[in-house]
């Protein structure tokens, strides 16, 4: 930029005319502006036509880099007062009221506290100075809640005193966090999912579990992954199975369940949607501890493939949820408080009964089938084979598929 202020009128619109593709720019500020205040004054600004000084506005804007806009504000300082220089006011501020001593406090109080929140650091700062006499807490203990937020969201402050927390979960609004309560209705399931084991990479089936709380009825369903279009049909399937009208889904909280595909299917239902409780490992342990006593017994921990899940899913259609449900007993607790009012679980031998024998022994059983179900189809359906003999025919198809799925992923002898 040295002798570019020395060109003529003719050689500023051949030089426009020649660069139009080409950028330039300037070194630092306080070049730019003393060499626009130079150019102006070599030019002789003030005495020339509107055409020229359009051609000097755009030579000073293609030289400095600086826009139009910028430039045109420089020429208006040079014109008022014969000088280009940066200018020497400051914006208007709001007065600071916490000074570096008083940030350097409020660290060393979130130091030693651990970071509390707002409001219990706010009451510290106050107490410091009003009940135990620490003057230097004086201007801090009239900060608000918000204003200590400011202060550490503050760059002194964060160089100072990082504060890393782990990622904390977003609110999810679907589906009600509480435990169902069914006053001894069926229809309220508890519902979980069981991985089938991974395989030199590959995933293996998903096994859908879902029980009964009342009667411990039990459909098992199979899904080739966990995601919204393979678990969809599984789970309408599932729902389709109980002899009883559906009235409450819950589960844990795993993305599988607690989206908006599933919400919206058991909202056609009119279904109520619910979820287990934080550090309450009991609203689920029904069907987590049908996870292992059916699917880890009968299937165990080995890998089955993906492509697999359509026979599962009629093999638990056709022989093992009728088997689990007419012909295999279960467990009814009878619960009682001792003197100390500890709730104690019993099960009596007497107790045992099929998960169909404990439907048909609830009150006004009938009432809750499903419609088009009566229970003198359900009596042809449990008395078609005897207990023996159905687990026996369960049995034979599961080892026919366990062998089939062999190939893929050898599985332990013991359930060959």
């Amino acid at each position: 930029m040295q002798n570019a202020e020395a060109l003529s009128p003719q050689q500023i619109s051949a030089f426009l005319k020649g660069s139009a593709g080409i950028e330039f720019a300037g070194q630092s500020r306080a070049e730019i502006y003393t060499w626009t205040e130079r150019m102006l004054v070599r030019q002789e600004y003030a005495r020339q036509g509107k055409k020229q000084r359009g051609a000097l506005r755009a030579y000073l804007s293609k030289m400095t880099g600086r826009s139009l806009p910028q430039i045109t504000r420089l020429i208006r300082q040079y014109v008022e007062t014969g000088r280009v220089e940066p200018s020497s006011g400051r914006r208007r501020r709001f007065p600071k009221k916490y000074t570096p001593s008083d940030l350097a406090l409020l660290i060393e109080v979130d130091r030693a506290h651990e970071r509390l929140s707002g409001p219990a650091t706010q009451r510290i700062l106050k107490r410091e100075y009003q009940e135990f006499g620490q003057a230097e807490f004086g201007r801090l203990a009239g900060i608000s809640v918000s204003h200590l937020y400011n202060l550490r969201r503050s760059a002194p402050y964060r160089r100072s005193a990082a504060v890393f927390e782990p990622t904390r979960p977003s609110a999810v609004s679907i589906g009600e966090r509480r435990r169902p309560d069914p006053q001894g209705r069926p229809g309220f399931l508890r519902v979980d999912t069981v991985h089938q084991g991974d395989w030199e990479g590959a995933k293996g089936v998903y096994h859908i579990n879902a029980v009964d709380t009342v009667t411990q009825w039990q459909v098992v369903g199979c899904a080739r992954q966990i995601s919204e279009a393979f678990l969809q049909p599984v789970l309408a399937a599932i729902l389709q199975q109980f002899p009883f009208r559906v009235v409450g889904f819950h589960t844990d909280n795993g993305s599988e369940f607690i989206n908006h595909t599933v919400a919206q299917l058991l909202g056609k239902l009119l279904v109520e949607f619910t979820k287990s409780r934080a550090n309450r490992s009991q609203d689920n342990a029904l069907v987590e501890g049908k996870n292992g006593a059916i699917i880890r017994k009968h299937l165990g921990y080995g890998h089955i493939a993906g492509k697999h899940a359509a026979a599962l899913q009629e093999f638990y259609t056709t022989q093992l949820n009728p088997y689990l449900n007419f012909h295999r007993p279960c467990g009814f607790a009878t619960v009682s408080f001792d003197a100390r009012g500890k709730r104690r679980r019993r099960y009596p031998p007497a107790d045992y009964a099929t998960p169909y024998e404990k439907l048909k022994a609830l009150p006004q059983a009938a009432a809750y089938l499903q419609q088009g179900i009566d229970f003198e189809q359900l009596d042809r359906w449990a008395r078609a084979r005897s207990d023996t003999a159905w687990a026996q025919q369960m049995r034979a198809a599961k080892l026919k598929l366990l062998q089939a799925c062999q190939s893929e992923s050898p599985l332990p002898p013991r359930f060959l």
